[in-house]
């Protein structure tokens, strides 16, 4: 019996089986749980004991990731192989938070270059922070960061998670091309104390580049040398000349990192510039012992190893199209869209390593929102809905505001009731009881009743943690990047391309031209003409 078969057997023996059953098991808690404890972030506890899972499937996805060469390439991507096949690149996006020794990529140790970079992106940090780079109407009080997709959603997020560090220049983000966001964000700062950073690796990215254009005419209308203001984080050293932004003002990175997980190096300067250079430290320190936890740990007590393979049994084998995020924590609402990038654009795929047809479903819809505002929102589908959503809640023991503690507790409280309700659920009976109770008799007793009733026997995994800190904040990314890799690695696909992103790209800018009427709209299919027809006629 192959992987997958004995996947398949084990689907069958649960499916008559519910969720609670397994807690007939007095240590299942403890023994379908994994916890990470360092000095740098304390103790990181993830809980996957509400799912299906038992000790003959765990140890099935185990032999599953073990049959996938899972540990070898692991350390295939740490040591610097091109496991990016597509490109030949290799991924190495977790050197920039491994400070530590050396790494050889092609006979060459690439760690003084990053550990160079990180020096710089400091020295700038702290000069800006302190007033000693000035724009032209003083200190400088603003900073705009300009990126899209990996250069927007990783430094946006972090920057709102970690509010509370925040003690230099407020920090602004513009990714969509649409006139409103860069507008609505320019319009009530001043433009003589803003610094406006660049992020595109190719300085070539059209939405970016279009909102730098945008932004240096803003400023040029007050500030005589508005490129003064600008920095660039980008390798196209000659396309930043061009723009006019001082080379010193150029932070760079490799093609061994790719956007969506490039915010330990340049691509977070400006959430360095919000907390500081101490705090961006321990940021890389967090997710660096997530890193060898990754490394070291045994696959059954390894907990990106874990998180993967709960993925992969309610994606792959279950069939669950879906998987919700749900941080009881207000700071990282920003997490869903992150993760929903990191997750759908790594491992969005249809063709394994050999350009083969993949025969299982490929990764799944991630959305979310935070707790409790989703419990207004969608719960309502997740808990009585015909399609089971497998849960991730993320909740803090403590939050930065002790004086409402209150509202920390009633928040927590929030979170396990959900997690418990989506386990339990309602029965016919006991919903027929509450009915009953409120004076409904015969059938519009069951028929109210029916309403009542909650399925139950939905999974959810749970992780806690002391608090959202900087340390914390780079562990909690770390597991998920390594959790989509291991979700790859199973899968056998690239999770480092995407190449989905370019045909509507190369579209646009075929399109343009005749959206603008420089062009007529001819060749395109009907649906297109009629529409560029019509936004004509209404005046675009």
């Amino acid at each position: 019996m192959d992987n997958w078969a004995a996947l398949r057997a084990c689907k069958q023996a649960s499916a008559t089986r519910r969720i609670t059953d397994l807690f007939d098991d007095p240590a299942r808690a403890a023994e379908f749980s994994v916890t990470l404890s360092d000095a740098a972030t304390g103790p990181v506890h993830f809980d996957y004991s509400k799912t299906n899972i038992d000790a003959e499937t765990r140890a099935a996805l185990i032999d599953l990731a073990e049959a996938s060469g899972l540990e070898s390439r692991r350390n295939a991507m740490f040591s610097g192989e091109k496991i990016n096949v597509t490109e030949g690149r290799a991924v190495l996006h977790t050197a920039l938070r491994n400070l530590d020794g050396s790494l050889e990529v092609e006979g060459e140790d690439v760690m003084p270059e990053v550990r160079a970079t990180l020096a710089r992106m400091e020295s700038f940090a702290r000069d800006l922070r302190d007033g000693r780079i000035r724009g032209a109407g003083g200190r400088i009080t603003d900073v705009v960061n300009i990126g899209i997709g990996g250069s927007d959603l990783g430094p946006a997020m972090a920057a709102i998670a970690l509010a509370p560090f925040h003690d230099g220049p407020r920090c602004h983000f513009v990714s969509n091309v649409d006139g409103a966001h860069i507008h609505d964000v320019l319009d009530g700062i001043d433009p003589e104390t803003t610094l406006v950073i660049v992020a595109s690796k190719t300085f070539t990215t059209v939405e970016t580049m279009t909102n730098a254009e945008t932004a240096r005419a803003w400023m040029a209308r007050t500030v005589r040398d508005p490129a003064r203001q600008f920095v660039a984080l980008s390798t196209a050293q000659d396309k930043t000349t061009a723009f006019g932004i001082d080379p010193a003002r150029v932070f760079g990175f490799e093609d061994w990192v790719g956007g969506r997980y490039s915010m330990w190096g340049p691509i977070g300067l400006s959430l360095m510039i919000a907390i500081g250079p101490m705090n961006f430290h321990a940021f890389l320190k967090g997710a660096s012992v997530m890193d060898q936890h990754f490394l070291t740990a045994d696959l059954a007590q390894n907990m990106p190893v874990m998180l993967a393979l709960v993925g992969v049994w309610h994606r792959q084998v279950l069939g669950y199209p879906t998987r919700a995020v749900l941080p009881y924590d207000q700071r990282l609402a920003r997490l869903p869209a992150y993760l929903q990038q990191l997750e759908m654009e790594s491992n969005g795929k249809r063709v394994a390593m050999d350009g083969s047809e993949l025969e299982i479903p490929s990764g799944p819809v991630v959305f979310g929102e935070p707790g409790t505002n989703g419990q207004h929102a969608f719960y309502q589908l997740i808990h009585q809905g015909t399609d089971i959503v497998p849960c991730e809640f993320l909740l803090a023991a403590k939050s930065h505001e002790p004086a409402l503690a209150h509202h920390h507790r009633l928040l927590a409280a929030n979170c396990l009731a959900q997690a418990e309700a989506l386990m339990t659920g309602r029965s016919l009976d006991e919903a027929k009881a509450l009915m009953k109770a409120k004076g409904f008799k015969g059938a519009e007793l069951t028929r109210q009743a029916k309403h009542r009733v909650f399925p139950g026997n939905r999974p959810s995994t749970t992780l806690v943690y002391p608090q959202l800190t900087p340390a914390m904040l780079g562990a909690i990314v770390a597991l998920y990047e390594h959790r989509v890799f291991v979700e790859g690695v199973v899968l056998g696909i690239n999770s480092f391309d995407q190449w989905g992103v370019e045909l509507g790209k190369e579209l646009a800018v075929q399109l343009l031209p005749m959206v603008d009427g420089s062009k007529p709209a001819e060749g395109r299919d009907g649906s297109t003409q009629a529409l560029i027809a019509a936004l004509r006629e209404m005046g675009i």
